[in-house]
């Protein structure tokens, strides 16, 4: 049998809209019982999440163990994909329940806000799953024949103090004693090392991006291809990495054969360079919150960005038209929010396009015909944030 350890919570979002019962330990467990059977979800079964719960056995049929704990279970909650989620309740106050063990073959462990799971596998995967304090796994006695660790920058930087990716590595698998180690790097793919391979598999683009759950899909679908299926490193993260572009394009979890895969998904993120302008409206609080929105994910991103709202400001016309332009003269993609049709932005866009510069304009609620001229000049077109700002960064030159 194969086990799955983690976290089963509510989540809820906005925009796209979503509210269903998963967390990682339900997601990821779906993922694998896509394709395998025998699959066990050991997880904290709160009373609130019972139809969750039931929801989740009867449609992906695996086993659902662990100790039942009182209230209503933790939720997420997000504005949109890529945003922080609002935690119930809030992380000061979330009761921590002793660990429960776990016990088989192969286990895929994810690090959980209301304990742990005390892990003994031949081949393990873990995933901590926490931004602000990721555990080690041997701390709480967890032991593997053979461990995998799949982790973001930060949480690696956070387990091991280090900041260099090599540096990092290295201390991951003499200190953390891992077989391999994947060091999740965001558009840029990730890096799989072992004690004699280090290389980069890479992100792969999808036309629409979900991010809710991500990272459960990544480390679930590298289990299957690793540690069932017996794949080197290197090539079960970079199905992983294929999976994750399918899921988020899709949300589903029955991840395809490898050979379906390999064919739907075969276009991998070659990570570019340069500035994007955010053209849009800013004329009231809800315009205002998206330019500032915009701006914020991609420079937490990474992403050098132009915004006349913040680099130019508010001014007579005569010199805040100049002063925009010249801003779009210096950038290599233009983002444009074209809710509410505002004329300056759709001016922008005509100027940047007759420049030749990519355009990839978010557009909800606009009437096909008002889409006319944008569309038959090759902009690309998004019916949601996070896709708008995924596909702008991959237009970079």
């Amino acid at each position: 049998m194969i086990a799955v350890a983690g976290g089963v919570y509510a989540e809820r979002c906005l925009e796209p809209f979503w509210d269903d019962v998963y967390g990682s330990g339900g997601r990821a467990a779906a993922v694998i019982a896509s394709t395998v059977s025998d699959v066990a979800l050991h997880t904290y079964r709160a009373e609130g999440l019972e139809d969750g719960f039931a929801n989740l056995a009867a449609v992906y049929r695996f086993a659902i163990a662990g100790p039942k704990v009182p209230g209503l279970g933790i939720s997420f909650d997000y504005l949109h994909s890529l945003a922080d989620p609002r935690i119930v309740p809030r992380r000061e106050l979330i009761e921590e329940h002793a660990s429960f063990e776990v016990q088989d073959d192969v286990v895929l462990r994810f690090g959980m806000m209301e304990g742990s799971a005390k892990v003994t596998a031949r081949r393990a995967v873990y995933d901590p799953q926490s931004a602000f304090s990721p555990q080690p796994f041997h701390r709480n006695g967890s032991s593997a024949q053979q461990l995998a660790l799949i982790l973001n920058s930060l949480e690696a930087s956070r387990l091991t103090s280090k900041t260099a990716p090599d540096e990092i590595i290295d201390a991951l698998i003499s200190d953390h004693e891992a077989e391999v180690v994947v060091l999740k790097q965001g558009g840029k793919g990730a890096i799989v090392a072992t004690r004699k391979s280090r290389g980069v598999i890479p992100a792969y683009r999808s036309d629409s991006v979900w991010k809710i759950g991500s990272g459960d899909v990544f480390s679930a679908a590298f289990t299957l291809h690793w540690a069932i299926e017996d794949k080197s490193p290197e090539e079960a993260a970079d199905l992983a990495s294929r999976s994750v572009s399918f899921y988020v394009s899709t949300r589903s979890l029955a991840v395809p054969p490898e050979a379906e895969l390999r064919r739907i998904v075969d276009r991998p993120i070659v990570p570019g360079k340069g500035r994007i302008y955010i053209a849009g409206p800013f004329f009231n609080l809800g315009e205002l919150w998206m330019i500032e929105e915009i701006r914020s994910q991609l420079l937490h991103m990474g992403v050098d960005v132009f915004s006349p709202l913040h680099d130019v400001g508010r001014g007579p016309a005569h010199k805040v038209a100049k002063a925009d332009l010249a801003g779009l003269d210096g950038c290599d993609v233009v983002l444009a929010v074209l809710n509410g049709g505002d004329a300056g932005t759709i001016f922008e866009i005509g100027y940047a396009v007759a420049r030749g510069k990519p355009v990839v304009a978010l557009a909800q609620n606009i009437r096909p015909e008002d889409m006319k001229m944008t569309i038959g000049s090759g902009c690309q077109v998004a019916d949601d944030l996070v896709s708008a700002i995924y596909r702008a960064v991959w237009a970079l030159p």
